[in-house]
């Protein structure tokens, strides 16, 4: 799933370029680049999608020229990510017919940063021969290592099972409860029980499970797979288009997650990171010594714990910041972000506004 429009890290994400476009943890690659990256042993190409917006399609697939074309699934109106899924779905149905049914899918994110992409793997094909052996639905749930409120949590319950399905030394547990983000308190409490887990957003379940679940949380959206598969059989865009249109835009969590009757959480420990937000810096670039990150080659005096990044370059524009501590300064052609570390999450809250001022730089 690349279709996000990554708000939290405007000014450098914008709509013709969101932050699965940018390169926040290596300078050489773009988040959507690593991603992919991290599965192809795993995956051949011709067996990975990847679902965008229709307006991203294009600089999808001149970014990743080695995926199929056709592998590029645009979405033609933002309908969150149980939208995605239904239309991913009907691609997958119309491409390869009933042979579809039995296929077992792995669902990825684009933005998200992989520390260890063996163990990653590792973990890859216990959920997938898990989706694969069991009538569920699999999740990925990650060990936190801080009490963060920027991430769902999944409750897991009772101890680890025995899934003959799942190899090596990875564990499967029941799902006992989906978390929606919480505050400090409770993400501190979550922490203290060993039993929460962050909610990584990805997915694994053979497209039979997948349907037989959704239409019983999610009638409506169930509904809809059938049609567009159709039509898109049928090369009948007009008709895709109206019926993705008409579908509400949800989240898979709220859609089919939450509400579903048998879903296993594969723990996991291969260093993952969301990249949520400008403070994620702090934890995929290089620190200088006195706890900043800089990139652009911007000017620091007497700063600590900062996060400064000069797009254009200092052949373009000079940025110099002086005595701030726990700040983030982000300098991008046309705009200028200031805000404290700690609240980089509100930065939604100032594209709000600008969207409600008809701004053009978004």
């Amino acid at each position: 799933m690349a279709g996000g429009s990554g708000e939290r890290f405007w000014p450098l994400s914008r709509r013709s370029r969101p932050k699965q476009f940018l390169r926040l943890a290596d300078s050489a690659k773009t988040l959507l680049e690593q991603a992919v990256e991290a599965i192809t042993p795993l995956f051949p190409l011709d067996a990975i999608f990847i679902a965008t917006g229709e307006h991203l399609a294009e600089a999808t697939r001149e970014l990743l020229p080695h995926i199929p074309a056709a592998n590029v699934i645009a979405e033609p109106y933002q309908r969150n990510t149980a939208g995605c899924l239904v239309l991913a779905t009907a691609h997958l149905l119309a491409r390869f017919g009933n042979d579809a049914a039995r296929a077992v899918v792995a669902v990825l994110a684009a933005d998200h940063l992989i520390a260890d992409p063996d163990r990653y793997r590792e973990t890859l094909r216990t959920a997938l021969a898990v989706a694969d052996r069991e009538e569920v639905l699999v999740t990925l749930g990650i060990a936190p290592n801080r009490p963060e409120t920027g991430y769902g949590y999944i409750e897991v319950s009772g101890e680890r099972l025995d899934v003959p399905a799942a190899p090596g030394d990875i564990p499967v547990y029941a799902s006992s409860r989906f978390h929606e983000k919480p505050d400090r308190d409770a993400a501190t409490a979550y922490l203290a029980t060993g039993r929460h887990l962050w909610n990584s957003g990805m997915f694994f379940w053979r497209i039979s499970s997948f349907l037989a679940e959704l239409s019983a949380a999610s009638p409506q959206l169930a509904r809809a797979v059938e049609p567009i598969a159709a039509a898109l059989r049928d090369g009948d865009d007009k008709w895709v288009r109206s019926l993705f249109r008409d579908l509400p835009a949800v989240s898979i969590d709220y859609a089919l997650m939450e509400k579903a009757r048998r879903v296993l959480v594969v723990k996991s420990d291969f260093g993952w990171d969301d990249i949520g937000a400008w403070d994620a810096l702090d934890r995929t670039m290089p620190l200088d010594g006195s706890g900043n990150v800089t990139v652009g080659d911007p000017v620091l005096v007497n700063c600590s714990g900062c996060i400064v990044v000069n797009e254009p370059g200092p052949a373009e524009q000079t940025v110099a910041v002086v005595g701030m501590d726990g700040f983030v300064v982000i300098v991008s052609g046309d705009a200028v972000l200031v805000v404290p570390k700690d609240r980089t999450q509100e930065v939604r809250a100032a594209v709000a506004e600008l969207k409600r001022r008809g701004s053009d730089r978004l």
